[in-house]
């Protein structure tokens, strides 16, 4: 499976989320929901979260202010929250059957390269590819057991959570 068709129409949506999480709390409420939703950090005006979205069909008539910030970025850099095959990607799947079933362009071991196909990776349900110069690629971190791990956890333990 491939990324997104380069006829699509990216529209960029600025609603100041002040993080990702706020920015996917919106996306799941929207109907319908796109078939690619990518989160931006964006700093102008103010840093914020914007979003690039693109729909199957017609999107909804209010979305929000739009963000050429985010349209510019889309595909080039960006975390993919919702894009093809995202709800296949769930238990334990070897590195080629994520990249099979997927949008997911490559998958490379933190400061490693590319994953070996065979690989294991534990999902937990939550996969957030990024965009890196035009290639949808999964971060994954070594686990136990030879396996994998996507780098971005769906509830990270926040930098000093100690202090």
């Amino acid at each position: 499976m491939t990324g997104h068709s380069a006829a699509a129409v990216v529209i960029g949506v600025s609603r100041d989320h002040p993080d990702p999480a706020a920015a996917e709390h919106w996306l799941a409420s929207l109907s319908p929901a796109p078939v690619l939703a990518c989160t931006h950090l964006v700093r102008s005006p103010r840093p914020h979260v914007a979003l690039s979205l693109v729909f199957a069909g017609e999107a909804p008539a209010e979305l929000g202010a739009p963000s050429p910030a985010a349209v510019a970025e889309h595909g080039r850099s960006g975390r993919a929250v919702l894009y093809p095959g995202a709800e296949l990607l769930v238990g334990t799947l070897t590195v080629a059957e994520v990249l099979a079933l997927s949008a997911i362009e490559r998958v490379e071991v933190l400061g490693g390269g590319a994953a070996d196909p065979a690989t294991l990776i534990d999902t937990g349900g939550f996969v957030r590819p990024q965009w890196r110069a035009g290639v949808l690629t999964l971060t994954t971190t070594p686990a136990a057991g030879g396996r994998l791990v996507p780098f971005e956890t769906r509830n990270p333990t926040p930098c000093c959570a100690a202090h």
